[in-house]
Parts: structure tokens; C-alpha cells; sequence
């Protein structure tokens, strides 16, 4: 049967402007990530997510398997995803390129101790890893910095963002060994908070005092822009204990962070820096 020519021209239209089909590129490639993190992400006794960096790093065909999925995320379209997707899709392929830019370069005692190569302007490149460009994304390449700062941060405009990322460190929020769904994000994001805000290293009260991590001084502008801010953040997300340690505080009055590599060989928090 022939069609009008004005019907075939808007069918066209709309598959142009449809998001691709997406079958195993999102599900396939998320579950290939869970089953790596299932294997080396083990969770401390001291509530610490810690990695095996080691035995992943001795174990080929996981190495490649990391490196299989960063590429194949990297080609997929993002920007055709809805938000939740987005933010589980950003916050997965950061966290698979930091575990890659540790198992590349292990062993290693800090993530700070790798440097940014092709970087000579920025002195952020002597500092870590993040600056240097580690994925393509849509045609945009892109740096670690970029991925957290340029769009997680600003596109979703949620503080719990910084707890769907971890740097490999002691003091970041804990790598879940499972990957970020956007079926459960909102639940798995609370989670994660209340995870890091009632764990020692996220905020504690001695007596009367309060220590935080310095996650919440760096970004303080995503916590509401002022200590009064943080506080309230960590009250929503505190239990009980905490909660009623942190009635009639009104100030901060400490950070700390631990740099140290969060790695299941001879686990530590080590120096705190």
C-alpha cells in the first residue's frame, strides 16, 4: 500500500527525534558492572566499603571486562535518558573510571599519588587524577573533573550527588558493589547518606563539637552555602544517636578527610590529610 508522502515525511520526523533503542546497552552493560563489583567490593566491619585491587588487577579478563564496559558507556547517548537514568549513568561510568585509573596504576598508597598526564597548565594535574581526559562522551571528551563538576553537580542540583561517586579514598562515601539504577536511585541515594552521615568519618559530635568531613567545607555551596546548611542536611539524613548530639549545634567545628586508598590490603584509614 502506498502512503501520502507528507505521512512518510513526519514517520521520518519521528523516529529522527526518537531515543534509540536501548537493550542491552543500558541493562546488559549495568549488569556486567554489578557482577565486577560484587567480586572486589567487600564492606568492612568498620562500615567501610573498601576494593581488591589487587587480586582484580591479577585477574585479566575482569581488567578487560572494566575497560569493556567504560567503552561501551561512553557510547551510548545520555542525553536521551531521563534524569534519574542520567544521574545513575554518570555516576557509574565516573566510579568504573576511577577503579580503572587505580588498577592501571596500582600499587598505589593514594589516588593523589597518580598524576594527570598531557596537562601543563593546570596544577590540579600534579594533585591526581582528574583533570587529564579519560572518556568521550556524545563527541565531548571528558575528565573526571568534568563528569562530577561541570555535570553531575550542576545538572541535578543534589547534594546527594556527592554520595553516588567515590575517589578511591578512605574518607569518600562508600562504593556500593552494586551499580547505580535509576529504578531505585532515590532510595539507594538516601541510603548512601544516611551511610556516611552517621559514620565517623562523615560527621560526629565530641563533646559538643562538630567534625565533618571536608566534603561538606569543599562544596559547601551544594549544602545549602553555609554551616547552618550542612547541619540541616546531616540532620535529615542523621539516626537517632547523631540526631540528638547535633540538637543545639550551630557551628562546625572541624573537617578532616582521609586520602588514603581505600583498599582491602592491609585496611586502614591511615593520615588524614
Amino acid at each position: 500500500m502506498l502512503f501520502p508522502r507528507r505521512v512518510v515525511l513526519a514517520a521520518l520526523a519521528v523516529l529522527a527525534l526518537s531515543p534509540p533503542a536501548r537493550t542491552e546497552t543500558i541493562s546488559g552493560g549495568v549488569a556486567a558492572f554489578d557482577g565486577l563489583l560484587g567480586r572486589y567490593v567487600v564492606m568492612g566491619g568498620d562500615g567501610v566499603s573498601r576494593v581488591d585491587y589487587g587480586r582484580w588487577k591479577a585477574t585479566g579478563p575482569d581488567v578487560a571486562a572494566l575497560s569493556q564496559f567504560i567503552q561501551s558507556q561512553s557510547g551510548l547517548a545520555p542525553s536521551r535518558l531521563s534524569k534519574p537514568e542520567q544521574l545513575a549513568y554518570w555516576a557509574n561510568l565516573y566510579n568504573a573510571i576511577t577503579l580503572k585509573v587505580i588498577i592501571d596504576a596500582y600499587p598505589v598508597a593514594s589516588i593523589r599519588d597518580i598524576k594527570s598526564k598531557g596537562i601543563w597548565l593546570d596544577p590540579k594535574a600534579f594533585t591526581g587524577p582528574w583533570v587529564e581526559k579519560r572518556a568521550t562522551v556524545e563527541g565531548r571528551e571528558l575528565s573526571l573533573d568534568e563528569i562530577e563538576h561541570a555535570i553531575l553537580r550542576p545538572t541535578f542540583k543534589d547534594p546527594r550527588v556527592h554520595y553516588s561517586v567515590n575517589c578511591a579514598s578512605f574518607g569518600c562515601p562508600n562504593l556500593r558493589a552494586v551499580a547505580w539504577k535509576a529504578e531505585t536511585l532515590e532510595a539507594d541515594l538516601d541510603a548512601a547518606a544516611r551511610a556516611y552521615v552517621n559514620h565517623p568519618r562523615g560527621a560526629k559530635v565530641d563533646g559538643g563539637a562538630l567534625n565533618v568531613s571536608s566534603i561538606y567545607k569543599w562544596f559547601k555551596t551544594d549544602f545549602g552555602g553555609n554551616d547552618a546548611g550542612v547541619i540541616a542536611h546531616l540532620k535529615t539524613y542523621a539516626a537517632a544517636e547523631l540526631a540528638q548530639k547535633l540538637d543545639g549545634v550551630k557551628a562546625i567545628d572541624s573537617d578532616d578527610y582521609s586520602w588514603s586508598l581505600n583498599d582491602t590490603k592491609g585496611a586502614t584509614a591511615g593520615a588524614v590529610r
